[in-house]
């Protein structure tokens, strides 16, 4: 199973750095698939890549892994960790289309302006 945080971390941080894949690649000493397929969720680094990646953003592996790095903003302390596809009331898991893990991934990206807007919008009430 693809971790969807740690994927979009490894994009963000790339641009945010202004990284190649052949870049990180590089430092990695793995191919630009490899590294690719690490972006698009086809594969999961392993430990010792994970740590090497962590190091090369100056991030813990909890960071890395489970916390929202934007592009403008490096890492989003309060905002994880996360719950991967279990509604917490009855244990159930959900699946999500990838327009749904999409809109997710933008409203805990949001400010709160965004996010009250977003509510309002969606006519659900203010937490």
């Amino acid at each position: 199973m693809a971790n969807v945080q740690l994927k979009e971390n490894l994009r963000n941080l790339r641009h945010r750095h202004n990284y190649t894949q052949q870049q990180i690649s590089s430092r990695l000493n793995i191919s630009r698939q490899a590294y690719s397929n690490y972006e698009t969720g086809k594969r999961i680094p392993d430990i010792d890549i994970l740590i090497r990646l962590a190091d090369i953003y100056g991030l813990s592996l909890e960071q890395l892994i489970a916390l929202p790095c934007s592009e403008d903003e490096t890492v989003s302390e309060g905002a994880g960790p996360y719950f991967t596809g279990m509604l917490i009331e009855n244990g159930d898991t959900i699946y999500l289309t990838k327009e749904e893990v999409s809109l997710l991934l933008h409203y805990r990206n949001a400010s709160e302006d965004d996010r009250r807007l977003a509510r309002k919008v969606l006519n659900l009430p203010d937490s």
